[in-house]
């Protein structure tokens, strides 16, 4: 829940009506449980598509702190596309000139663990990994790249950000 907090005035009567609208329901905005989205899933050259695997997203919004979580199963009918892939957030980040990251793992026939990067003013994040066993240098996720993914295989990511509004 995005709030401007009431500026009091000394001499003001203070009614349980705006007692709950300035404490009780900001708490419980914090307490609350996350909210789901449907992620949309990109890629920088042909599209991907999940099929009839499945790709949810939820996330908890406190203040301007956006915390979330994106996962990604593949299904038999899944197909990939092609060039990096990017998810996109449930809101946009904030324009304040510095990426965010969060953490990564792709589940394939081995388990590779990776980053998600997430520039200022974005509507997406990457997920990126190391290019192969033998290289670990980061590459953003495609197709093939760490890994060729299949079906039952998955993409987890965890991330944290500051919101635009």
């Amino acid at each position: 829940m995005t709030f401007a907090p009431r500026t009091w005035v000394v001499g003001e009567v203070v009614s349980a009506a705006l007692m709950n609208q300035e404490i009780r329901d900001q708490v419980n905005s914090m307490l609350a449980a996350w909210t789901s989205y449907t992620p949309a899933w990109t890629a920088s050259t042909t599209a991907p598509d999940v099929g009839n695997g499945s790709l949810t997203g939820r996330y908890l919004k406190i203040g301007r702190t956006v915390y979330g979580e994106v996962t990604l199963t593949c299904g038999s009918t899944s197909t990939y596309g092609s060039g990096a892939w990017s998810f996109s957030l449930p809101a946009t980040v904030a324009s304040s000139g510095f990426s965010a990251l969060g953490s990564a793992r792709m589940s394939s026939t081995a388990t590779w663990h990776g980053q998600v990067s997430i520039n200022s003013a974005a509507t997406t994040f990457q997920v990126t990994f190391p290019t192969s066993a033998t290289n670990t240098q980061s590459a953003n996720a495609s197709q093939g790249t760490p890994a060729t993914l299949a079906a039952t295989h998955a993409i987890r990511a965890f991330f944290v950000y500051e919101a635009s509004s």
